[in-house]
């Protein structure tokens, strides 16, 4: 005896690169007239929300919790401490938190113990952040929204923690923005598929290929149309005195601060 499944509707291979390739990053978005957010419908609200609840997780734990950002003075603060302005105009805007503090009381409420798993909490908790900001992001896509994550919560990560009163066990990821967009960044370029994709182990990619990705992605650090240069790009982030070097020692910080680091003091 068989059942038959349910019904799904399908799209084409075409239709899904075609959805994907509209995908753009974006921090210019329409606001009303004096410049302050123009909110989403009740409705696409609710529904973003609800698919970033249907993100997989863990061993059933969802390890996350997003901030809405509603006041606009919590806003204009977030914008600051992160430097992206636009956390500010956007319809709507969050931050992506690990949390791994909701399902320790819930294992306290039921009258159970909490092990200790630091690392596990980090590995596990921003696997869930992401998965369920992604799939907001990708909701608000179909909706017709446009969004952009942000890293720039390394920038300001202490007042972040104490501006939104984040708890031992809550540590912010990014911050997500949506809302419809005012302008129309090109098409961004990706690594070649052959270093990003390996079969069976891992594949270090030859001299040649790697000079022939940073041709590729030589346009995704152009600026007021001068010619891109990516390694100029990644230089400034993960080079010796670069941001990423910068934030280092904040992350390290607020990590032991929410109780989630697992090395040495």
């Amino acid at each position: 005896m068989t059942t038959d499944s349910p019904t799904r509707p399908t799209r084409t291979p075409g239709e899904v690169r075609a959805f994907y390739d509209a995908h753009r990053t974006v921090r210019h978005y329409v606001t009303r007239e004096d410049g302050t957010p123009l909110p989403l419908p009740a409705d696409h609200l609710d529904t973003i929300l609800y698919a970033a609840q249907r993100a997989p997780t863990d061993a059933t734990a969802q390890l996350y919790s997003l901030i809405r950002l509603v006041s606009p003075e919590v806003r204009t603060r977030v914008a600051e401490l992160t430097t992206n302005a636009h956390i500010a105009t956007a319809s709507e805007a969050f931050v992506v938190c690990l949390d791994v503090r909701r399902v320790g009381r819930v294992l306290e409420v039921a009258g159970q113990e909490v092990g200790h798993w630091p690392a596990i909490a980090v590995h596990f908790g921003i696997g869930d952040a992401v998965m369920a900001g992604q799939n907001l992001l990708t909701a608000a896509e179909m909706l017709g929204y446009q969004g952009c994550w942000i890293g720039g919560v390394l920038n300001g990560l202490e007042g972040i923690l104490d501006l939104l009163e984040l708890p031992a066990g809550v540590l912010p990821f990014a911050a997500l923005t949506v809302g419809t967009p005012a302008e129309q960044p090109p098409l961004r370029p990706r690594v070649p598929r052959p270093l990003v994709v390996h079969e069976d182990r891992y594949r270090d990619g030859t001299e040649e290929e790697l000079r022939e990705a940073i041709e590729v992605m030589n346009p995704i650090a152009a600026r007021r149309g001068q010619p891109g240069d990516w390694v100029r790009l990644l230089r400034a982030y993960f080079s010796p005195g670069g941001s990423m070097e910068k934030r280092e020692p904040h992350l390290v910080a607020a990590l032991k601060r929410q109780g989630l680091w697992a090395g040495g003091e």
